[in-house]
């Protein structure tokens, strides 16, 4: 029989499934609100869950969308309704609810969905979006061998530089095939043993550090020092400085524990031209997770982001992933049209339209040297540049510039710039 899960803030309902599907065979477990779902998910995935739509502080609907775009609707969702519409129950469908029952539930009704929901076919489910989502991108493909490289090696790895969908992805992409996923955010109350082993073979989840309470921490610190134990990987993500954790009375072993394998998100600073493509493909992705309805941007706009990145600011617009979901998210809710246009991205973000005018001083100075000095002075930074960006690696330099590295070594040596033995070695 089926361990079923009953998700309702009446406490008459609980009762009477309860009772109900008990008589049935099945086992049966409660919770009265979405805080006491989401633990009783992560101590174990039910095989099915009955999941009212209006509670106090979660509604149904928001609780299963959660599920769905966090990768953790695994199981045949059954909604439950006393104000149930059309409208609504084709929302949660498209969502990923498997029927819908409306209250009063007749018995044959409510014994003939369970009957059908504990058959449907979850294994067809698209599965967690990954970075292989986004391997246009040469930058993702990079990240994602950096990301499997320190994970063979490790049972922990700190993603510092970006939360959110960035972090999400790329602990997705080193999760096992069919493996337990724990989110410690999503998880109430002490991690014990017991979860753990549950969890063995699977993967630890902490989306932002900063967001741990202090109950989260300690939940943090007991599955670092047992990790190797039941093979877990645990992958946390920051955006903020590990120094301004410190100061929020974070414990200095767990930070360093946790800190002891660091990758780095790419700088989006680095990367203007990629710019269009990562928009591109993080709207497609949030449009496909539920997150955004149909968004699509114009050539116009993509163009628009990609001219204008302030490439050398720290303060950029989009120095940030937490600053680019935002912007990309904030788009899709707030453009009335299909397509996002420029005129949406100027009239979020007016620095873009006043800085399509502004020369960089860096530049401005090259204007007053004759031709064959401004060429050469823009070529000396240009090389300096691939140098410091690819860290001297002479391979990298020379496919990004189209330049053969026997030329590339001789155009170096006419610019003045010193390429040491370890450039000449790579």
């Amino acid at each position: 029989m089926a361990d079923i899960l009953i998700v309702d803030d009446e406490i008459g309902i609980r009762e009477l499934l309860s009772e109900i599907l008990s008589d049935e065979g099945h086992s049966v477990r409660v919770a009265e609100n979405a805080a006491e779902a989401r633990s009783a998910r992560s101590e174990r995935v039910p095989d099915l869950v009955l999941l009212d739509i209006w509670m106090p502080d979660t509604d149904g609907i928001s609780l299963l969308k959660e599920w769905n775009t966090g990768g953790q609707l695994t199981m045949p969702v059954v909604m439950m309704s006393g104000h149930g519409t059309i409208d609504t129950a084709v929302e949660a469908t498209r969502i990923g609810a498997v029927d819908f029952l409306e209250k009063p539930i007749a018995l044959q009704k409510l014994l003939a969905t369970i009957r059908k929901a504990l058959k449907h076919d979850r294994i067809g489910q698209r599965p967690p979006a990954t970075l292989e989502a986004l391997s246009h991108a040469t930058l993702f493909r990079d990240l994602k061998k950096r990301l499997e490289q320190s994970a063979a090696r490790s049972n922990s790895l700190l993603l510092k530089g970006g939360v959110g969908l960035i972090a999400e992805l790329c602990a997705r992409t080193l999760q096992r095939p069919r493996s337990p996923w724990l989110d410690l955010r999503e998880y109430v109350g002490t991690l014990t043993q017991e979860t753990l082993q549950k969890t063995a073979g699977g993967l630890i989840y902490v989306g932002d550090l900063a967001a741990l309470g202090k109950m989260q921490q300690m939940n943090l610190a007991f599955a670092l020092d047992r990790a190797t134990q039941h093979n877990i990987l645990i992958v946390a993500a920051t955006a903020q400085p590990l120094e301004a954790l410190a100061d929020k009375a974070w414990d200095l072993h767990t930070l360093k524990r946790v800190s002891e394998v660091v990758v780095f998100m790419p700088d989006l600073l680095q990367h203007a031209n990629d710019l269009p493509e990562i928009c591109s493909l993080f709207l497609s992705l949030m449009v496909e997770r539920g997150e955004s309805p149909m968004r699509r941007f114009s050539s116009a706009a993509l163009n628009l982001i990609r001219t204008n990145w302030p490439g050398r600011d720290a303060s950029a617009i989009f120095s940030l992933w937490d600053d680019l979901q935002a912007l990309i998210r904030s788009l899709a809710l707030s453009t009335l049209d299909e397509e996002i246009g420029e005129d949406e991205l100027v009239r979020l973000v007016p620095n873009l339209g006043i800085q399509r005018n502004v020369l960089p001083a860096e530049l401005e100075s090259l204007f007053s040297l004759p031709l064959r000095e401004a060429r050469d002075a823009f070529e000396k930074r240009y090389f300096e540049h691939l140098l410091r960006s690819e860290r001297g690696n002479m391979t990298r330099v020379s496919e990004h510039s189209g330049l053969e590295r026997t030329h590339l070594y001789r155009k170096m040596k006419q610019l003045g710039i010193a390429v040491g033995k370890r450039h000449e070695t790579d």
